[in-house]
C-alpha cells in the first residue's frame, strides 16, 4: 500500500512509526507546511526511501492532488486539524484513491436556537457526497482514530455480540495525566480542542434524532479503570454521536469528556475574549486567526512525551439488555504515557489515537475492511479490528459495570 500522510504533528509522527516496520506499506509520503517538522519524523524514521518528505499547504486542493498523483497513492491519510478536512477530501476524490481520518468535517452552529438545534453537523458535508463516492467505487473512511474510531468499533461490537437490546452508548474518555513544567499545555491539538470543546454539544436519541445542548451540560462522576479513578465528565461536541447512530441501535447516544475545572476555565475565558476565534482578523497590518495565535503561544503536543506521566482512557459505556437480563458494560482502552514512550517515542495520547488508522491500512490492504462510499468506523466488522489491537500494543479491556 501507498500512502500519502498529510500532516505529521503528534498523531502522523505516531502513524508514521507504528506503520514503519509492518509488510503491508510500500511507501509512506510524509507531508507538511512545516519542513523542519517533516525532517525531524523522517530522520526518527531512518528510511528516506519508504518514507519521502513533501511540503504541502493542505488548504490547497491542487497541491494534494498533485502529491498523491506523483507518488500514485493508494490511499490519502488526513492527519491534520478538521478544518482542512474538505480539500484533502475532495482531493482524494478528484484524483481517484481511497481517503481516510480521525475527525470528520466541520460543523456550524444554528444560528436560532444553537443550545436545541444542530445546524450544519459534523460530518454532513462528507456524507452528503457518499453517493458520488460509492458510484467511483472508492472507500471514505471518516472518524478513524481513537474517539471517533476505535470507540464506534466498540459500539458495533457490543451490538453485535454482548447486547440483545442497547438503551445508551456513552463514549467516555478521562485521563489522570499530568504534564510538568507548565502551567497549562494541552496534550492535544489546542485548535481542535477549542472546535469541539466550545461549540454546542450533540446528543441522540430514538424519537428525537440529534439535538444540541450547552457546553459542558450535566455533569457526571464516571469511574475510569486501571487506576485512573473518578474523573468528572461533562458533555462535548463529538463525532461518534453523529456516527453511531447511522450503523448501531440504541436509544440514545453521548459523548462525555473529562476536562477538569481549570481547563474548562481556559476554554470559558478564551471564548470570552473572543481568542476562540478561527477567522482572520486585522492586527497591526497582518492577517491572523486569534486561534491561531493561542496554538502558537502553547507548547507543542508532539514535543511533550517526556514531561507528561500517568494515563489516559478511551471507552464506550454501553447500558442495555442480555437474554433480558440488564447490562452494563464499558469497552475500554488505557494507554501508559511512560510505556508510550519506550515502544513508540511519542506520548500516551497521539499513540493512542495513531494506532488505529495504521490497523484500518492493514484491513483495507488485506482485503478484510471493503466498502465504498462514505463510511465510518461502525460499518464494519470489528473483531478483526479488535483482535489486532494487542498485537500493536494497545490492548483493550471489558468491564462489566
Amino acid at each position: 500500500m501507498k500512502i500519502l500522510l498529510v500532516g505529521v504533528g503528534g498523531v502522523g509522527e505516531a502513524i508514521a512509526v507504528m506503520s514503519a516496520k509492518k509488510p503491508w506499506l510500500e511507501k509512506m509520503v510524509l507531508s507538511d507546511f512545516n519542513t523542519h517538522r517533516l525532517e525531524e519524523v523522517q530522520r526518527k524514521l531512518a528510511d528516506p526511501q519508504r518514507f519521502p518528505t513533501e511540503w504541502v499547504d493542505a488548504s490547497r486542493q491542487e497541491l494534494v492532488e498533485e502529491l498523491a498523483k506523483k507518488y500514485q497513492v493508494d490511499l490519502i491519510m488526513n492527519a491534520c486539524d478538521p478544518i482542512y478536512n474538505m480539500p484533502i477530501f475532495n482531493a482524494a476524490y478528484n484524483v481517484g484513491c481511497h481517503y481516510m481520518d480521525m475527525a470528520m468535517s466541520l460543523s456550524e452552529p444554528n444560528e436560532k436556537d444553537p443550545y436545541h438545534q444542530p445546524g450544519l453537523k459534523l460530518g454532513d458535508l462528507q456524507f452528503a457526497q457518499s453517493k458520488q463516492w460509492e458510484e467511483k467505487g472508492l472507500l471514505a473512511l471518516v472518524g478513524m482514530g481513537v474517539e471517533p474510531g476505535m470507540a464506534d468499533v466498540f459500539a458495533r461490537y457490543a451490538q453485535d455480540y454482548l447486547f440483545d437490546d442497547i438503551d445508551e452508548i456513552g463514549i467516555r474518555d478521562g485521563a489522570n495525566l499530568e504534564v510538568r513544567g507548565y502551567e497549562f499545555a494541552p496534550n492535544f491539538s489546542i485548535w481542535t480542542t477549542i472546535e469541539e470543546c466550545l461549540n454546542p454539544p450533540v446528543i441522540w436519541e430514538e424519537g428525537k434524532g440529534w439535538y444540541t445542548t450547552e457546553p459542558f451540560s450535566e455533569p457526571e462522576v464516571f469511574e475510569f479503570p486501571e487506576g485512573i479513578g473518578k474523573v468528572e465528565c461533562v458533555n462535548v461536541e463529538h463525532e461518534e454521536v453523529l456516527l453511531i447512530p447511522r450503523w448501531v441501535k440504541a436509544k440514545r447516544v453521548t459523548f462525555k469528556y473529562g476536562l477538569g475545572d481549570q481547563f474548562i476555565n481556559v476554554l470559558k475565558t478564551l471564548k470570552m475574549l473572543g481568542l476562540d476565534n478561527k477567522e482572520p482578523i486585522h492586527v497591526k497590518g497582518v492577517m491572523v486567526a486569534p486561534r491561531d495565535v493561542v496554538a502558537a503561544c502553547l507548547p507543542d503536543p508532539a514535543h511533550l512525551g517526556d514531561r507528561m506521566f500517568g494515563k489516559t482512557c478511551a471507552g464506550t459505556w454501553v447500558k442495555g439488555k442480555k437474554d433480558g437480563k440488564p447490562r452494563q458494560v464499558y469497552i475500554y482502552q488505557v494507554a501508559d504515557n511512560q510505556e508510550c514512550m519506550q515502544k513508540f517515542g511519542v506520548q500516551a495520547v497521539v499513540a493512542q489515537t495513531g494506532f488505529n488508522p495504521v490497523i484500518a491500512f492493514e484491513l483495507i490492504e488485506k482485503g478484510i475492511w471493503k466498502g465504498k462510499g462514505v463510511l465510518g468506523p461502525e460499518a464494519f466488522d470489528p473483531l478483526p479490528f479488535m483482535e489486532r489491537m494487542a498485537e500493536y500494543g494497545f490492548p483493550y479491556g471489558i468491564k462489566e459495570m
